[in-house]
């Protein structure tokens, strides 16, 4: 799409894992030491695919993936213990998160965050980043009953903010958060993480860049 067909931009909702926070490989060698600690190993695609899953989802993936013989429930209990434990102090910024935050502070465009985390643990790592006080509010998994794919938290970001859906501007890393903000109606760009995005994602009318960086370059061109 030609910047020219685009909506000025007033609102900028972001995803948080994988995004914002460097959460995404460290999550996954939670899962794999889980895994050893229960005497198991586990191939890297299973984590990998379920980045941007919401928890709720999590259990039947598992179970699909490695088998009714599997302990996938006490896999899942201790990669979650084992998560809380290294995510205690704050989590590294992706690249150019900074960068960008400023410059849409800058443009008087409001900022919002739409995670599949828990509000508990969403707000302890922002607040560790010091970006909670940057936002307008953040929606969180444990309070939609649709998580991603579904746009029901991009739809209840957008009426938080006020404004139409093709005002805002979502910004995620995975395939089913982006499949999300695009049922929502907003403008999508994907900064991929560790997955790269689906044939059936790069059919969707969406931008895809290399960094937060990249997006704030062609924010600012098409400004």
């Amino acid at each position: 799409m030609s910047p020219s067909k685009h909506p000025a931009i007033a609102a900028a909702i972001f995803d948080m894992d994988g995004l914002l926070l460097d959460t995404e490989r460290m999550a996954l060698t939670c899962w794999h030491d889980a895994a050893r600690q229960l005497g198991h190993e586990i191939d890297e695609a299973i984590p990998l695919g379920m980045v941007g899953m919401h928890s709720s989802k999590t259990l039947a993936y598992l179970d699909e993936q490695l088998g009714a013989d599997f302990p996938t429930q006490a896999l899942r209990e201790l990669t979650h213990e084992i998560y809380l434990q290294r995510s205690h102090d704050a989590i590294a910024l992706r690249p150019g998160v900074i960068e960008l935050f400023d410059w849409l502070e800058q443009q008087g465009i409001r900022k919002a965050v739409a995670t599949s985390t828990r509000r508990s643990i969403a707000e302890h790592h922002l607040q560790l980043a010091n970006l909670w006080p940057r936002i307008k509010f953040a929606v969180c998994g444990d309070e939609v009953q649709h998580p991603k794919p579904a746009p029901e938290i991009y739809l209840q970001a957008i009426t938080r903010l006020g404004v139409a859906a093709a005002q805002c501007v979502v910004f995620e890393d995975s395939n089913f958060g982006v499949q999300a903000g695009h049922a929502a109606g907003c403008r999508v760009i994907m900064v991929p993480d560790l997955r790269p995005p689906l044939p059936t994602v790069q059919d969707l009318e969406i931008t895809i860049v290399s960094s937060l960086h990249e997006a704030r370059q062609l924010l600012a061109e098409q400004r």
